[in-house]
């Protein structure tokens, strides 16, 4: 938390290493707040005056909190705070009340000291929540738990053992016994679906708490947190171990029924085996219509019917490029550059002179776009590779082909380019007939919504703008 760093330096006398540790801790605030179902709130003394100012605030995910304007911040004098302050100064745990809405409502308030390492109080931290609403058996021991916790988290903080719950994550804290001592109704409501009625007073390893589990694997490889099959549930259980002299105290253990969204990934699994599956055929059947197009060239002895056979071959070759990545990935997006470098492969296969030395270059971001565009783009490139091909380099032996892509805010900027001849002095593109100009022109403006432009410099380039709205991914 960069704002508790700088007020600490800002404003209190606190050490380095103490900020760095109030620093470190911070990063369990959610989680401590979140088990203890408590507005958590962070105190420090101000250096030279009579005053607490407020580093951290946080209110917690499990439980209903009337909404309150952030004091972040702010300070107050500490006779306006005297259960913070009195803890603050003599590490005493207090609980008392707290007057809330203009004395609509008093809340229940606990306040306990934060230490360093050498048992310096560095900090206060209060716990606001209204008990009498809560209903929870057993709160005091959940509370003293949640603040045990906060003393004994490990530095440097795994932040994924201490991540914040959810209101629906059961709740079951065990001794040093392994006994069960406290279990919320979630976690009952779960364990009641494996027939396990009364959980407090058992023990985590009972027969009558195990007997349901048919699989249990580590997440991740977090030795901490598990996925526990148990008969219909898929569970997930996060062990929190509570040390004290290198000796267990207790353990939180938090259970997540993760049951429907296991349901879902598997379906969307399957899903996208099935889609992966469908684009290698739709790539092959494309391949083979290529084929069937060379052997009908093969037999005529129209040179401009050979011409016409060999681009329509190189169109359906670079959709089945575009469906040779999807069938080779999970998501329905397409890496341009890469489409466009395999492309230029194929067409420099199916139409390049034998003698002619080609030599490509490709700079530039990479373009991340759905499979629909990127269909669109790859004719694109095709149509444009084949008109540098058949058209740029006249008389020449050898030649350069290029692809700069560059990005703004707004906008995919694709420069494709070659070093050949240029296009003759009274060639006007808007007016041409070519039908691979059209194809590329229809594409470019109604497929993606951008802009097209052909034009001479030290050869062809052809300017293409397409606006990121039609991404489906990030440019990286």
């Amino acid at each position: 938390m960069g704002f508790l760093l700088d007020k600490c330096r800002q404003m209190t006398n606190l050490s380095t290493v103490q900020i760095d540790i109030l620093d470190k801790l911070s990063r369990s605030f959610p989680l401590v707040s979140d088990l203890s179902h408590a507005h958590l709130t962070v105190y420090a003394k101000v250096a030279d005056k009579d005053e607490i100012v407020v580093i951290a605030q946080i209110e917690p995910n499990t439980s209903f909190s009337q909404y309150r304007p952030s004091i972040l911040g702010t300070t107050v004098r500490t006779a306006e705070e005297p259960l913070v302050w009195r803890t603050m100064t003599t590490g005493e745990a207090i609980k008392g009340k707290r007057e809330w809405a203009w004395g609509f409502m008093l809340l229940d308030m606990y306040t306990f000291a934060i230490y360093d390492h050498d048992g310096q109080i560095i900090a206060s931290v209060s716990f606001e929540t209204n008990s009498e609403e809560l209903r929870i058996e057993g709160y005091d021991y959940l509370l003293e738990t949640a603040y045990k916790l906060l003393l004994n988290v490990k530095l440097p903080i795994d932040t994924e053992l201490y991540r914040p719950l959810s209101a629906s994550d059961g709740i079951i804290i065990t001794d040093k016994r392994s006994k069960i001592v406290f279990a919320n109704t979630a976690a009952s409501s779960i364990y009641k679906v494996l027939g396990v009625g009364k959980m407090v007073g058992h023990h985590i390893f009972d027969r009558q708490i195990t007997m349901h589990i048919t699989k249990e694997t580590t997440v991740s490889q977090r030795p901490y947190e598990k996925e526990i099959e148990a008969g219909n549930l898929v569970l997930v259980q996060r062990n929190i171990p509570l040390m004290k002299n290198d000796q267990l105290v207790r353990t939180v253990i938090v259970v997540s029924d993760v049951t429907e969204l296991k349901k879902k990934e598997k379906e969307l699994l399957i899903k996208s085996a099935v889609i992966q599956e469908i684009h290698h055929r739709v790539k092959n059947n494309l391949q083979t219509i290529a084929s069937l197009l060379r052997l009908q060239s093969r037999r005529t002895n129209s040179e401009e019917v050979k011409a016409a056979l060999r681009e329509s071959v190189n169109r359906i070759l670079s959709i089945s490029v575009v469906h040779e990545f999807l069938s080779q990935q999970d998501a329905e997006i397409i890496d341009v550059v890469e489409v466009a470098k395999n492309i230029l492969d194929l067409v420099i296969q199916n139409m390049l002179e034998p003698d002619f030395t080609l030599e490509t270059k490709f700079r530039g971001e990479t373009i991340i776009l759905p499979s629909e565009h990127a269909s669109s783009l790859a004719l694109v490139v095709n149509e444009l590779i084949q008109n540098s091909i058949e058209h740029g380099f006249i008389g020449l032996k050898q030649g350069v082909i290029g692809l700069d892509i560059t990005t703004n805010k707004d906008n995919y900027l694709i420069d494709l380019y070659d070093n050949g001849t240029g296009m003759p002095e009274n060639f006007k593109p808007q007016a041409s007939k070519s039908l691979g100009l059209q194809i590329v022109r229809t594409l470019i403006e109604d497929d993606l919504n951008g802009t097209f432009e052909l034009y001479n410099d030290h050869g062809t380039h052809a300017k293409i703008n397409i606006p990121r709205k039609v991404e489906g991914g990030n440019s990286r």
